[in-house]
């Protein structure tokens, strides 16, 4: 059973949204005041305001789960915003229906991700964009590498040890080791494993 909260900016559609997901089998809606964990919060919203944006940041921080959001209208330029306070689905108002709202909110708990293809399209050109004028500029990857960490850890892979990667990229050791400690410091990863398991889920070897 996936545990949601509901957002939404009147009683009567927070009322409608509320007991439609409560009358599935799949799906429990959390009661006022929330106590306990969740694992989805449904937000529904004429537009994407700055209120509304300030609301999903605070939610981000107090919850951290991912939304299924419900709008009447989405501007294209607001959308890598929103993807950045945690939506992960973004359900048009016009096309909400229940069986489609349940299977955003599943999707989400799952781990997924829902969005009508114009709007993918739109953000994949916004992360193009961000490459492309942002992060290549300042020698680094959408995934927080920069080409050189990205070859010491692609060797790694292969199963190079220090002084193999390093006659390989003419680097020394020493500058080898320093590659690898400040990829997992800066990550937070445990070990070159864990590294080199970052890089392969980044898809960036």
């Amino acid at each position: 059973m996936v545990k949601a909260i509901v957002r939404a900016p009147d009683p009567l559609t927070y009322t409608a949204v509320s007991n439609h997901l409560n009358s599935t089998a799949t799906v429990e809606v959390a009661a006022r005041p929330y106590q306990g964990p969740v694992d989805v919060a449904v937000f529904v919203a004429e537009r994407l305001t700055v209120e509304v944006m300030s609301a999903l940041r605070r939610l981000k921080e107090a919850l951290g789960v991912p939304v299924v959001l419900i709008p009447s209208e989405i501007d294209r330029a607001d959308l890598f915003t929103a993807v950045e306070c945690n939506v992960v689905a973004v359900l048009p108002r016009a096309a909400a229906t229940h069986a489609r709202i349940e299977e955003a909110v599943l999707t989400a708990a799952a781990g997924g991700g829902v969005l009508p293809s114009r709007l993918l399209g739109e953000l994949l050109r916004q992360i193009e964009r961000m490459q492309r004028e942002i992060l290549s500029p300042s020698g680094l990857h959408a995934s927080g590498l920069t080409p050189r960490e990205i070859g010491v850890l692609r060797l790694m892979s292969e199963g190079l040890d220090t002084a193999e990667i390093a006659e390989q990229m003419c680097l020394s050791e020493r500058a080898v080791k320093r590659v690898v400690f400040g990829v997992t410091r800066r990550l937070n990863l445990r070990n070159r494993p864990h590294a080199v398991a970052y890089a392969l889920r980044s898809g960036v070897i």
